[in-house]
């Protein structure tokens, strides 16, 4: 009767085993996309390629440089439950980077290889902030604030031609994670406009 017991009690919790798990599957994060590729702007690109530039790997601020979407409000960082960057965040910026100027740039043309055909400057780009900013609380939406500081380098003696600090704010329409993105990809796309603008300007 012993073993006949025991047996049962094993049987059964094998059954229920098979039915109840002990950790529920969560629902999966929504993923978002920033920096996709914008039509052209009238009467650009025609000078294209002109003067060869390599870029430095990107610095990216460190809380704000995977997958996870970063707000803050006041000292406090927190990120958004349940989205995720559909890749780390300094990947999608370097690769929207990239975009932006062979889509837009007249001037230059990135290389990507230091000193490749006889590149003379490198584009060294941090990205010190790229957060979803609550200014007026936690139930008002929020604004995007992107700001990059990119010098301009002679790569023969590593002296600064140029430099600039770029910082843009894009308020959301409204707190809600899509108009959060929405912001902040619009953030993106002034911010890197701007940045390829000064470096045409600069490296002529």
């Amino acid at each position: 009767m012993r073993l006949t017991s025991l047996s049962l009690i094993a049987a059964a919790s094998v059954a229920l085993a098979g039915c109840v798990s002990l950790f529920p599957k969560s629902e999966p994060a929504q993923l978002y996309r920033f920096g996709g590729t914008a039509a052209a702007q009238p009467g650009l690109g025609a000078m294209s390629g002109q003067v060869g530039v390599t870029v430095a790997p990107v610095d990216f601020v460190a809380a704000a440089s995977g997958d996870r979407i970063m707000t803050t409000t006041g000292p406090e960082v927190a990120y958004i439950a349940a989205a995720r960057w559909a890749a780390p965040a300094r990947t999608l910026f370097t690769e929207s980077m990239e975009q932006a100027f062979e889509r837009d740039a007249r001037v230059v043309s990135l290389q990507g290889r230091r000193g490749a055909g006889g590149v003379q400057l490198l584009l060294d780009v941090d990205v010190n902030s790229f957060e979803a900013r609550y200014e007026n609380g936690r139930e008002a939406a929020p604004t995007a604030v992107i700001a990059l500081d990119a010098k301009l380098i002679r790569i023969g003696d590593r002296s600064v031609v140029a430099h600039r600090v770029i910082e843009v704010r894009q308020p959301a329409s409204d707190n809600r994670m899509g108009a959060i993105v929405q912001a902040l990809d619009a953030a993106n796309t002034q911010a890197l406009g701007q940045l390829v603008e000064w470096t045409d300007a600069n490296a002529r």
